[in-house]
């Protein structure tokens, strides 16, 4: 058999050895990359008790899509943090870029929106009850208490108490989200990336009042094993069960934490999970109402409603 043919024929067995290889190795890097096996191993592990746990959880495998990627008007790009006031029914955001606060229904439809004057890299809010914002500008590690407006007009920074923590470098990867525990007085927060980090602020509402009891406690002990949410773009408490929720971009997932830190539920936001027929592109703020319904907003100016099923 001349040489050249032998060449080919070696040639040839070799080439599926190599497909295999180098399918084995793609496979590999994606489940490390999005963390497969800790989300099957925890599925798993939970699947036993499943029930038990459902009763006394948000249980977040359960929330199927009800408006998906819905835009919001008038918003053209940076849509960012997300809470719901129970008074008024409604959703609070913001943009960043040009800076603003949006009134929106729990449908994504814009009722209002207000220039957020002198206030820069806005990224998360939360609503702290009688009638007070919390506003958190990234970059500069800021979290600003802005009385909900009663009139037109732009919001003056300037006008209002700010907490400037300084816990990091000043760059584009500071506070991301925030939200707050009323009956405990516990605000908290999460940075994004390099490195994660999730904060629990105690006496904030009561410090306002005059009494300086702001207690700054790192959570880090909570978030150190959750290597599935790669960043945290924006965090939640429950009332109604106690537990914390954050929310992940880069990993496309919203984790459920109970009270000393433990996961209790995971919710995949690639393409068909939860009735998702495409996946959320850039997730970057979400709330839940008091009835347990889930909101979540994407950048550019997407807005998404979750019921649970």
């Amino acid at each position: 058999m001349p040489a050249s043919s032998r060449r080919l024929r070696l040639t040839g067995g070799v080439r599926p050895q190599m497909w295999i290889a180098g399918l084995l190795l793609l496979c590999g890097y994606v489940s490390t990359t999005f963390h497969l096996d800790e989300r099957l191993f925890f599925s798993l592990s939970t699947a036993l008790h499943e029930s038990r746990l459902s009763e006394r959880s948000l249980w977040l495998p359960e929330y199927r899509v009800r408006t998906e990627a819905a835009p919001v008007a008038g918003v053209a790009n940076n849509l960012s943090g997300l809470t719901y006031d129970g008074q008024r029914d409604q959703l609070w955001a913001v943009v960043n870029n040009p800076e603003e606060l949006l009134a929106l229904d729990t449908d994504g439809r814009l009722l209002a929106r207000y220039r957020l004057e002198g206030f820069s890299d806005v990224e998360g809010v939360t609503y702290l009850g009688d009638d007070l914002l919390v506003i958190a500008e990234e970059r500069s590690q800021t979290l600003v208490i802005v009385p909900l407006p009663t009139a037109d007009g732009p919001l003056r920074r300037a006008d209002y108490q700010a907490i400037s923590l300084g816990l990091h470098a000043p760059d584009n990867s500071g506070f991301e989200g925030v939200g707050y525990d009323r009956a405990g007085d516990r605000l908290f927060v999460v940075k994004e990336h390099s490195p994660r980090k999730l904060y629990e602020i105690q006496g904030l509402k009561r410090s306002l009042g005059g009494t300086m009891a702001l207690k700054v406690i790192d959570r880090e002990a909570w978030i150190e094993d959750k290597d599935m949410a790669s960043d945290l773009a924006s965090v939640h408490f429950d009332e109604r069960t106690g537990h914390l929720v954050l929310l992940s971009d880069e990993a496309k997932m919203m984790l459920e934490l109970d009270g000393k830190g433990r996961m209790v539920s995971f919710r995949s936001l690639w393409s068909g999970f939860a009735g998702l027929e495409r996946s959320v592109p850039q997730a970057e703020g979400m709330t839940f109402d008091a009835r347990g319904n889930l909101y979540l907003v994407s950048e550019p100016n997407l807005f998404y409603a979750f019921d649970r099923d």
